[in-house]
């Protein structure tokens, strides 16, 4: 038996890469006035974000519950020496808070560890696939955890938006509230700091936020894992990718796509990067 790696649906982990490395997704839902959808498993991203768009209805997302998280874990117990739960920042969701609530319902003889990865969307899936992988090459269920929470300090995004406009009808604008006064003047660019979505500052137009987003990269040192999240510009999302070449090979970066839980507070054109590296001192992108 080995170690089982369990994750929330917003860590927008491409479906390929949660069936080769065998992680288990806990759908977070999202809810249209009277109807619940489990996120990526009954409304599709192309539905959702046509709904988005031109729904009268904002859409709003709920947590997983407890139990959502002792059925994925006691299934996942019959085959597991360990199972390690990580997931988006315990500051924007009570989704950490409900599998911290299913650990102790599970028997000991199966641990469970919750790890509060401090972000989201991407930069929670590569936690994933650290642990994943470290679970793939036997390690054990102490090690894996020190692993991860060794990573988490090393893992870095930073987002483009369309608007506030959606984080701010979502109730997860957080410290960028400090960015409202010119939300119609401006693309906002956001980052997270000790698991809140703070501001990185404002650009006028959308191409001088992808300059920002190449120069994220290009000032950052030791990068061993990219990615680049859109949700409704893959066309972009492919560019980016291509300019980013220069400093990170291309066939290593990886596409993902902003699933129907961020979506709803993103909303459409968001686009972003994530990596485990380092950056200057200053933090700042």
């Amino acid at each position: 038996m080995a170690v089982k790696i369990v994750t929330d649906s917003s860590a927008d982990l491409p479906s390929s890469v949660i069936e080769e490395l065998g992680i288990t997704v806990v759908p977070l839902y999202v809810r249209f006035g009277e109807k619940v959808y489990r996120d990526r498993v009954d409304i599709s991203d192309d539905e959702f974000y046509d709904r988005l768009q031109h729904d009268p209805v904002h859409p709003n997302t709920i947590q997983p519950t407890p139990q959502d998280f002792v059925e994925a874990y006691q299934k996942l117990s019959q085959e597991a020496d360990g199972i390690i739960s990580i997931h988006l920042s315990s500051k924007l969701s009570g989704t950490h808070n409900s599998a911290i609530q299913a650990k102790e319902q599970i028997p000991k003889t199966c641990p469970v560890e919750v790890i509060d990865s401090q972000n989201l969307t991407m930069a929670l899936g590569m936690l994933d696939i650290i642990a994943a992988n470290a679970a793939k090459a036997s390690k054990n269920l102490p090690d894996i955890v020190e692993e991860v929470n060794k990573a988490i300090p090393n893992i870095h995004l930073l987002g483009l938006l369309d608007t506030l406009k959606y984080l701010l009808l979502g109730g997860r604008i957080g410290k960028a509230k400090a960015l409202l006064g010119s939300v119609l003047n401006v693309k906002p660019m956001l980052m997270l700091k000790d698991g809140e979505v703070v501001p990185a500052g404002q650009v006028r137009t959308r191409s001088k936020g992808i300059e920002r987003l190449v120069d994220f990269v290009e000032n950052a040192t030791d990068i061993q894992n990219l990615a680049i999240v859109y949700n409704t510009t893959p066309d972009e999302a492919q560019t980016l990718a291509e300019r980013i070449g220069s400093k990170f090979s291309k066939d290593r970066v990886s596409l993902a796509r902003v699933g129907p839980m961020l979506g709803v507070h993103m909303g459409p054109g968001a686009l972003l990067v994530a990596f485990k590296g380092n950056i200057p001192t200053s933090g700042k992108p």
